[in-house]
């Protein structure tokens, strides 16, 4: 018989039962470690499939992303080129500034730090008005200009009080500088700060202390003075703070502009001249501008640090309008100026002789109207070349009548009035010859009066004294030269120096021949109406016309009762002008002169156009127009 413990078969049950168990338990594992390795396996499969992706197929451009978010790379301005005289003279050029700058990132509270700063420099109502502008159009992180020309004192100031003054730093830029003030203004110009609308997308102009030409020289020559911008590579934060810089690329400077006009003889004729009166010299053989005078004028330094409200009232409420440019935007009546393009045209038209004549009573009857010679006792019989002389107007009114309106235009423009003429100032105005069709487009009929009247110069016509210049130049010299400013842009001669450059007007030589020594005999003749302009001998003999033009309608009871020009206010007074050219053999100078109720042409400003030809002589004398462009340094 065996022997078998006490309760055996229990504990082989217990031992089945927990062997069961075991095995169950070992199956969900394996189950649930089976799913989630398949979970796994997917993860890392995406997780790959991922990587693979940034990685290799678009891993240059995430790297890319991510070295712009870590690399800046900034622009700054470079030096503006200088605008230098026929001589070299630097009349425009770039002088040190300590500025303060303000980022308004780098401060909790702007308004704040700027109270502050104004405590210690303070600020004007337009400085604070500029300042708040361009904090609206920029960039949190782009600076701002909040005082230029910084003296020692308050450079001292803002660094002793820089813990209180977050975001504000000084810095080292250049500023606009003229040193020739009020005497070259509308010519060279001025600069400022760019608009809005002028920036655009430009970085460039978004720069601190960016300016921009807005007149004259400056304004037509903006881009080659201007330059290209330099750029440094920083390194800078998740803000856009910068760390460290990393590289820096110089930019091109602007290129200097060598202008024509002589800053001495320049402000010889300022000195001549009086305020209302403006004066055109060019040279005779080649259009260079050598001296562009009016009076009043402007000092152009005032547009560096902005113009204050109180000074803009005092220049725009002023009747002189110190801005404007009269000898390019100034528009006035030509008067018996105008006399040689009748005449011109009438020998064009073949309607004349030049030793035909016309008796001049003094006036002259078109049906009920009654035109009157400025000599009221008439000057008799008059040829070509003596009513230009004595400048009869009666001879003109007949003149005009049979050439027509619409043929004395065309010889105007062919001499450069009422066109466009291509000087580098923009704005010039072109100024009016009226034609029939120009009438005929304001509904309004053209009348044979109304030719009669513009023989003598008067009635609708509206010129500039630079186009009266030019067509005195072009008299000279039978050329359709144009006027012109620029001899040299970085160091390189422009076209136009040379008489050959600019094409004949095509007019025979012998009506020139007929006009010029009309002209000569305007000053130097016997009856002549500008005796007291003749030359000193030692600069040969000049050539040259008259003109007195009204401004305000005589009418016929006012002559019946005496009418007295002296008496009248002086802005009814009549405008007075002269045009010349000397030598008269051999032309080097071409000259307008234009003096605001002045009274009478020839005893007004005809001493100013002998002066300024006496300077001109001086100064300048008989040199080459091709002459090699003065040599300048930077």
């Amino acid at each position: 018989m065996t022997w078998r413990p006490w309760g055996g078969a229990g504990l082989l049950g217990r031992e089945r039962t927990v062997r069961k168990e075991e095995e169950r338990r070992r199956g969900i594992f394996t189950r649930r470690a089976a799913v989630l390795g398949v979970i796994q396996l997917g993860a890392f499969g995406f997780l790959g499939s991922r990587l693979y992706r940034l990685q290799v197929e678009e891993g240059a451009r995430y790297a890319t992303l991510a070295e712009e978010n870590r690399v800046s790379a900034r622009l700054f301005a470079p030096p503006r080129g200088r605008i230098l005289d026929r001589t070299g003279k630097v009349v425009a050029g770039n002088r040190l500034n300590w500025r303060a700058l303000l980022v308004a990132e780098q401060t909790a509270d702007v308004r704040a730090t700027l109270e502050t700063f104004s405590k210690i420099v303070p600020l004007g109502d337009h400085e604070k008005a500029r300042i708040e502008r361009e904090m609206r159009r920029n960039r949190r992180f782009v600076p701002v200009v909040l005082r230029d020309f910084l003296s020692w004192e308050e450079m001292a100031r803002i660094e002793v009080n820089a813990p209180d003054l977050p975001g504000i730093s000084i810095d080292m830029g250049t500023t606009r500088m003229y040193p020739e003030t009020e005497n070259l203004a509308h010519v060279v110009g001025y600069v400022a700060a760019p608009a809005e609308a002028d920036a655009g997308d430009d970085p460039l102009l978004q720069l601190p202390g960016i300016r921009v030409g807005r007149a004259g020289v400056e304004r037509f020559h903006d881009r080659i003075l201007r330059g290209r911008a330099g750029a440094v590579e920083v390194e800078v934060n998740a803000v856009g703070r910068v760390i460290r810089e990393l590289d820096r690329r110089e930019g091109i400077p602007g290129q200097d502009v060598q202008i024509s006009v002589e800053t001495e003889l320049q402000k010889a004729v300022l000195a001549k001249i009086e305020e209302g009166t403006t004066a055109v010299l060019l040279d005779a053989r080649n259009g260079e501008v050598l001296a562009m005078a009016t009076k009043p004028s402007f000092d152009p330094n005032i547009f560096n640090s902005g113009v204050s409200a109180a000074q803009w009232r005092q220049w725009t409420s002023t009747r002189s309008t110190p801005l404007i440019n009269k000898a390019t935007n100034g528009l006035y009546a030509p008067g018996s100026t105008f006399k040689m393009m009748v005449a011109l045209a009438a020998l064009d038209a073949k309607v004349c002789r030049p030793g035909d004549t016309v008796v001049c009573p003094g006036h002259l009857d078109f049906g009920n109207n009654r035109f009157h010679c400025h000599k009221r006792s008439g000057h008799g019989a008059m040829n070509m070349r003596s009513a230009i002389m004595a400048s009869c107007d009666v001879y003109f009114y007949e003149m005009a009548r049979r050439v027509g309106i619409d043929r004395i235009a065309s010889m105007a423009n062919r001499f450069g009035l009422g066109v466009d003429l291509d000087i580098e100032l923009p704005g010039t105005r072109r100024g009016l010859v009226p034609t029939r069709a120009w009438r005929q487009a304001q509904g309004k009929p053209w009348s044979i009066g109304d030719t009669i009247v513009h023989g003598i110069g008067q009635g609708f016509y509206q010129l500039t004294p630079l186009s009266l210049a030019v067509m005195t130049a072009r008299l000279a010299s039978g050329r359709a030269l144009q006027p012109h400013l620029t001899r040299a842009i970085g160091g390189r001669p422009q076209r136009g120096s040379r008489p050959e450059d600019w094409p004949n007007l095509g007019i025979p030589d012998a009506d020139m021949r007929l006009i010029r020594e009309a002209m000569w005999g305007v000053i130097n003749g016997g009856g002549g109406t500008a005796g007291i302009a003749r030359l000193p001998a030692q600069y040969g003999q000049m050539a040259g016309k008259t003109g007195t033009t009204q401004v305000r309608r005589v009418t016929r009871e006012q002559r019946e009762r005496g009418y007295n020009v002296n008496a009248v206010p002086r802005e009814w007074r009549p405008h007075a002008l002269f045009v010349a050219f000397a030598p008269h053999d051999n032309p080097l100078f071409a000259l307008s002169v234009v003096v605001e109720h002045g009274m009478a042409g020839g005893a007004t400003a005809g001493p100013i156009a002998r002066d300024i030809m006496v300077e001109a002589f001086q100064r300048l004398g008989p040199q080459r127009p091709g002459q090699r462009v003065a040599e300048v340094t930077r």
